[in-house]
């Protein structure tokens, strides 16, 4: 959510269009509330009580995440007035792509 805030940020500077920092900031959002959502769901006691049903769950959790991402996209015109679709795609780029870097931030510790 970091990167998504400081690169709407930038956008805002860069372009003096609130409408594509508005656009970028939802694209990373995109990926924020439905990896939360599934992360949340993941660490359930139903999760850990056996491998088959940790299985299950992450299958589902998984499921669940695609649904809310794929329904967040089809509302966003409705919710960003003035949808930028390419900032849009830049925010949910980056959105995903900045999980390697907690992946090493943790790592680290």
């Amino acid at each position: 959510m970091v990167v998504g805030l400081g690169a709407a940020l930038l956008a805002v500077l860069l372009t003096g269009q609130e409408q594509v920092a508005w656009s970028l900031l939802f694209g990373s959002i995109t990926v924020v509330v439905p990896g939360a959502l599934m992360a949340r769901g993941m660490t359930s006691r139903l999760t850990s009580m056996s491998s088959a049903s940790s299985a299950v769950s992450f299958m589902l959790w998984e499921f669940v995440k695609i649904v809310v991402s794929v329904a967040m996209l089809a509302l966003a015109p409705k919710i960003v007035p003035d949808l930028n679709w390419p900032a849009l795609l830049v925010g949910l780029f980056l959105g995903l792509k900045v999980y390697w870097v907690a992946l090493l931030w943790r790592g680290r510790r």
